[in-house]
């Protein structure tokens, strides 16, 4: 049943009618992190100095060219952004390719999995304005997953009790930009945490990228506290190294 609140908008279950609309924005979900994470990386000190210190080198070899000197500086921060973007667009890729690709079969089709949507009425018309999605996994595949984080750090009371008992992943949680600060992301979330009590799962746990701070921040303010983090990307390490992108696990007890 579909969930109402004073601001005019529901959630309700995915249905397959609603496949090109969120795959299309999920897609604009997650390539808009791109350039948060492009200037973070940028304006980190030591890619400051590194961009510093490459136009000076382009100045002097350029026989005390300003051009040269930008022209080198441009290029760092090209190859930066080429990095971010990539990370990016590759976790995009994947998740389209696999579960996203048939969402009726991937989540629909287990008790444990649900996907739904966040509808708004807009100019007289229904249009998806958000999605969410929840997959159910045991202990041990949490175990199995977090051997194979690339320099994953964990901590506190939930990294102990690991193995114990089923766990709820929450994903894809996108918001289309005019409805952000509207207290839909908090409906989606609290959606996934009924719907984790409902299954009986112990945990909920989210991943995120370092760059998401408002979605790092509306986790927080949930309960959720950092347990790992990592820069398993998938991608080419050293894009990862030079995007500085960190992947950090979120987990609240329900």
């Amino acid at each position: 049943m579909a969930q109402k609140n004073n601001l005019q908008f529901s959630i309700r279950e995915f249905k397959p009618s609603d496949q090109h609309v969120v795959m299309s924005l999920f897609r604009d979900g997650i390539l808009e992190h791109v350039y948060p994470a492009f200037f973070k990386a940028m304006t980190n000190p030591d890619h400051v100095g590194v961009a510093l210190s490459i136009c000076m080198a382009g100045y002097v070899l350029g026989g005390s060219s300003y051009f040269q000197a930008l022209l080198f500086g441009s290029g760092w921060a090209g190859l930066i952004y080429y990095c971010c973007h990539d990370i990016y667009e590759g976790y995009m890729m994947r998740r389209l390719s696999t579960d996203m690709s048939d969402i009726q079969a991937s989540y629909l089709g287990n008790p444990d999995n649900g996907f739904w949507v966040a509808e708004a009425d807009v100019n007289g018309q229904t249009k998806v304005v958000g999605i969410l999605a929840v997959t159910g996994n045991t202990g041990e595949e949490e175990g199995e997953r977090f051997d194979d984080w690339n320099g994953g750090v964990s901590g506190t009371e939930f990294a102990q009790d690991a193995g114990d008992g089923s766990y709820g992943e929450m994903s894809h949680v996108v918001v289309v930009f005019p409805w952000r600060h509207k207290n839909l992301g908090s409906q989606l979330t609290r959606k996934a945490l009924d719907f984790c009590k409902e299954r009986g799962f112990v945990r909920l746990i989210v991943n995120v990228s370092s760059p998401q701070t408002v979605a790092i921040s509306m986790f927080q303010k949930f309960g959720f506290v950092q347990t790992a983090s990592h820069r398993n990307t998938h991608a080419n390490r050293w894009f990862s190294k030079l995007a500085g992108i960190n992947v950090m696990r979120m987990e609240k007890l329900i």
